[in-house]
């Protein structure tokens, strides 16, 4: 005979999605934590960071410079010290299954929510591996007491079924995703009856779940906002992944077309470059940023985008045309980074916003754009407000650490490819191919990644360099784990990024 008890534990398990049950009960997996044994004084242990990529240290980085309290009271006001200047971070990048935000265009949404709630996994256990060829893991890294998702893909995909997880775990810290703070700050700078339009640049996958503009109508509702505030969608294809150097999108050494090319082109149904827009584009043709099959840009029939900054002149043209093409268009006020590797291309984006209020039309003379592009456009980094969040919620809990050293403890770790498991397929890089990274199922539970220390050969040198221009604070926490963290002996010398 089954007891009540029983039955009530067969439906709970029965409500696991297949990577909760092997994280929860499969004490035989490699992913299995005991969360009875989870730590219950919280405040000694670090604050875990994610995102698909490298995108989300801007985040850590407005974390890590947040001052706006003062440290004595926590109450509000600077004081000149860094409000998080005792605690200790865990940042990881996954950067072997990104791009986040092709899961949902391929069907695989349940696939994305996996990966998220691995993320997840790693962050709350104890396991990484020294290296690549690493054959085992080892069992020293902290588990964490909040964590960030510092990703939209993620938030909008699957910031509700990683709440789900954390309650099914039973473990009570406090989970920060993007979007509502990068809503508050946004309707922070319109007045309640002021008109306008509010951009949204984001990647592909966050645009198509509609978490902004959802959570954007919601808080005007809330909030009692009486203007016309209208939203347009930019889906930024292929940006995120030129930031991070991802050779579908850009491959910087090569100059002509190449047929694995996957970013916006002349025969691109969903991304066309216009070949009658060129002069609006206004793109950077020098140094191979632009791949052509001919000398002359004129007689293209192959064009390709090569660099970053294209990128952007691509988007940001697109999403003027149609917000031109709205009904009783508004002004845009406020454009939201709704992806945490925009903000690397915050000065493109501010110049190509210039140049296009500007811009006339070569035979009338009149402007295309000016009346459509507010004087000075609000660009919405939503770091900020995240850091603000977690700010407010671990006071409020009483998380804060005494004790931590920020620069001397903090640890940085990438998702790569397990060759060990010989299911993986990769491309000439040592990367997933696409087809196998958006080929696979939920459910067949794999090790298809290893969580190894940043270093100079899985992190590129270009991405390296931009981190230490735009994130410097950041950046020197990298290197310091990197150069003397115990966590990192077993990085040859000159892997270490100095």
């Amino acid at each position: 005979m089954v007891s009540c008890f029983q039955q009530r534990e067969e439906k709970k398990d029965v409500d696991l999605l297949p990577i909760e049950q092997t994280i929860l009960k499969d004490s035989s997996s490699f992913y299995y934590i005991n969360f009875a044994q989870y730590p219950t004084s919280l405040k000694g242990l670090p604050i875990g960071v994610f995102d698909s990529g490298t995108g989300g240290l801007t985040v850590l980085d407005a974390i890590v410079r947040f001052d706006e309290y003062n440290n004595a009271d926590k109450q509000a006001g600077a004081d000149g010290v860094v409000d998080f200047q005792h605690e200790d971070f865990i940042y990881l990048a996954d950067q072997a299954n990104m791009p986040y935000g092709n899961y949902h265009a391929t069907n695989k949404t349940d696939l994305l929510q996996e990966h998220i709630i691995k993320d997840f996994q790693f962050l709350f256990g104890n396991k990484y591996y020294t290296s690549p060829g690493g054959e085992a893991p080892l069992t020293d890294k902290k588990p964490v007491k909040a964590i960030v998702v510092a990703c939209n893909t993620a938030t909008a995909y699957g910031y509700k079924e990683a709440l789900e997880f954390v309650k099914k775990a039973g473990v009570d810290v406090p989970i920060i995703g993007v979007i509502n703070a990068a809503v508050e700050g946004t309707l922070s700078k319109f007045d309640k009856n002021e008109n306008g339009t509010i951009g949204v640049f984001a990647t592909v996958g966050t645009i198509a779940s509609q978490g902004y503009e959802r959570t954007i109508a919601d808080a005007l509702k809330a909030k009692g906002y009486t203007g016309k505030v209208q939203v347009v969608n930019q889906g930024g294809h292929g940006l995120a992944e030129a930031v991070d150097g991802e050779v579908d999108y850009i491959n910087r050494k090569v100059d002509r077309p190449r047929d694995s090319y996957r970013g916006p082109a002349l025969d691109n149904d969903k991304h066309k470059i216009e070949k009658e827009l060129l002069p609006v584009y206004n793109f950077n043709f020098e140094g191979n940023q632009m791949l052509c099959d001919s000398k002359n840009t004129d007689d293209c029939t192959i064009l390709q985008i090569n660099s970053a900054e294209n990128y952007v002149r691509y988007h940001l043209v697109s999403m003027m045309n149609n917000l031109k093409a709205m009904e009783n268009p508004q002004p845009l006020k406020s454009l939201i980074l709704g992806c945490t590797h925009y903000p690397y291309m915050i000065k493109e984006i501010k110049l190509v916003l210039d140049e296009l209020r500007n811009l006339r039309d070569e035979k009338t003379q009149t402007y295309l754009y000016k009346d459509l592009i507010s004087d000075e456009v609000d660009i919405i980094d939503p770091a900020i407000y995240v850091a603000r969040e977690l700010f407010e919620v671990m006071k409020e809990r009483q998380l804060f650490n005494d004790h931590g050293n920020m620069s001397a403890n903090s640890e940085f770790y990438i998702f790569v490819p397990n060759t060990s498991n010989k299911n993986i397929q990769l491309d000439s890089l040592g990367r997933f191919t696409y087809d196998y990274k958006y080929g696979r199922n939920a459910g067949e539970i794999q090790e298809y990644v290893k969580a190894v220390p940043f270093d100079n050969q899985n992190v590129p040198q270009e991405t390296l360099d931009r981190l230490k221009e735009m994130v410097p604070q950041t950046f020197t926490l990298i290197r310091n784990f990197s150069q003397n963290n115990a966590k990192s002996t077993a990085i040859a010398k000159e892997a270490k990024i100095n």
